[in-house]
């Protein structure tokens, strides 16, 4: 009986994916020169990045673009149904992959189009822009920065984005973003501009992406805290900051002697903070005044980001994670960081966390700064 629900739903989709078809076209390759008169690709010259196998930034200005997403790993941008592959954007279980594999390519654009008139700049990437705290941050806002090298934001009609979460709309506030303006990809899948505007990724190459944190250039976080500094909310604060992890959905890089380690930094000290209760603008304060920082693995450390020059950061991780975001951060941000990597547990030790961090390991770690 369940083998023939999926064969129904199989044919199902197909069917729906044809009916699109008929209606929009099939969506065409063609080799990653762009020759159409729609469309005007310009370098952006006064944004570099520093990292040496970068390459440069474009601009596209299409006339009656298209963008389709599939709001996980794909997203379309087409010119007369021809793909526009540099500007188009798929990741597959986490690899990045050329525009030959695209999932337009093989299934159309199933979803209704809508029609936008005016200039819509589009800042969709799939999963990990939709809320993902560091991918938000390091991804999405700072093409905003290489799409006003070229384009007035204030000459943006719309803004083509994920559904905006709270914090998401704070990062989009400074810019006077307009309620009237946000186009949430969520509902709209499939749209048409007069004009759409897209800017190459700031920082992901080929590969996986978890790998790509190399090719993080120092532009951004040169950038993020000469916009949002200014905005920072001050309250109340420790300099000595523990972050609490507690608040995460996700079950990894959790402490499960969370109580043990507080208990010990309360005593030197420190204060917990549950960063993802706190406005955009608090969090940036909080790192901005912080002088040393402790915590788990976590889209909170997105936030080192704002610190000072020699602030002391130490990360706990698992030896399973092999994420160095917050380490490449910190150098670029010329903080003090240290790593403490504890020891991989059995599938049975996790009940509680995938972290246990003894608290020698902890002390050691501290008085080596010195």
């Amino acid at each position: 009986m369940i083998k023939f629900k999926k064969k129904i739903q199989f044919y199902f989709k197909k069917f729906f994916q044809l009916v699109f078809v008929l209606i929009y076209g099939k969506i065409k390759y063609k080799n990653n020169v762009i020759t159409s008169k729609n469309i005007i690709k310009k370098k952006i010259e006064k944004v570099i990045s520093d990292i040496n196998s970068s390459k440069s930034y474009f601009s596209y200005k299409i006339k009656n673009g298209r963008v389709y997403t599939d709001y996980v790993e794909h997203v379309a941008i087409i010119d007369d149904n021809t793909l526009v592959n540099e500007a188009s954007y798929q990741q597959i279980s986490g690899e990045l992959k050329d525009a030959k594999e695209n999932i337009v390519l093989t299934k159309g654009t199933p979803r209704i189009k809508k029609r936008i008139e005016g200039r819509v700049f589009s800042l969709v990437q799939g999963a990990s822009g939709n809320n993902n705290y560091f991918h938000w941050i390091f991804d999405i806002l700072p093409k905003i920065k290489l799409c006003s090298e070229h384009y007035l934001l204030k000459e943006i009609d719309f803004f083509y984005v994920p559904n905006l979460q709270n914090f998401q709309k704070q990062t989009l506030s400074i810019f006077n973003i307009e309620e009237d303006k946000i186009l949430n990809s969520d509902l709209c899948r499939h749209i048409q501009a007069s004009e759409l505007i897209v800017v190459d990724h700031p920082w992901y190459h080929k590969g996986f992406i978890l790998d790509q944190v190399e090719f993080l250039p120092s532009w951004i976080i040169h950038w993020l805290k000469n916009v949002y500094l200014k905005y920072a909310k001050k309250f109340d604060n420790n300099e000595k900051i523990y972050i609490d992890r507690t608040e995460s959905k996700f079950n990894h890089c959790q402490i499960q002697n969370d109580n043990e380690i507080f208990n010990f930094l309360k005593e030197q000290g420190f204060s917990k903070y549950k960063v993802g209760e706190l406005s955009f603008f608090e969090q940036i304060y909080l790192f901005n005044n912080a002088k040393i920082i402790i915590g788990a693995h976590g889209a909170a450390f997105t936030n080192l980001a704002f610190c000072k020059p020699d602030t002391k950061i130490i990360e706990i991780r698992p030896s399973t994670q092999s994420n160095n975001n917050y380490k490449r951060i910190s150098q670029i941000g010329n903080l003090n960081y240290r790593l403490i990597k504890t020891k991989a547990l059995d599938e049975d030790q996790k009940k509680f966390g995938d972290i246990y961090l003894p608290i020698s390991e902890l002390e050691h770690c501290i008085k080596n700064f010195g």
